[in-house]
């Protein structure tokens, strides 16, 4: 089978640090892949935080992920300490794709590289919405 192939975007914009809980582990004593997908979910969020674009606020469109592509690179274990670096690529219309690179600090020996496209969402109206003019300048200067 083909792996997957991600590109990686000229430059990330937020990164942060998150300590791998004994919680966070499968029976196979390593970080799963469901929580994998939560923790590449919290460094979403936290990004959007950075950015100052709360996902909570009703008055806003939201977002959806659209869909999720993640390579596992190497194992991670209880308290190692993983850096989730995030990019931004591909805009359209309706979103964007957040790409996401995952290593252990502080060695840098990647874990994942990941890929969660997403589009605005009016919950209201229950439909897909163009990127809001706000959020879109902020990134003008990615294509």
């Amino acid at each position: 089978m083909a792996r997957v192939h991600l590109d990686l975007p000229e430059q990330f914009l937020y990164s942060h640090t998150i300590n791998v809980r004994m919680t966070d582990l499968n029976t196979g004593k390593h970080v799963g892949n469901d929580q994998m997908i939560s923790l590449l979910s919290e460094a979403r969020y936290r990004f959007f935080c950075d950015i100052d674009y709360d996902l909570f606020d009703t008055d806003k469109q939201t977002i959806v992920v659209t869909d999720l592509v993640a390579t596992y690179k190497a194992e991670s274990f209880a308290q190692d300490d993983l850096k989730f670096e995030v990019g931004l690529m591909d805009f359209n219309k309706y979103g964007a794709d957040l790409i996401f690179r995952v290593t252990k600090q502080p060695s840098g020996q990647q874990v994942v590289l990941a890929k969660q496209g997403f589009v605005f969402f009016d919950h209201d109206k229950h439909s897909v919405v163009p990127v809001p003019d706000a959020f879109r300048e902020k990134f003008a200067q990615i294509p």
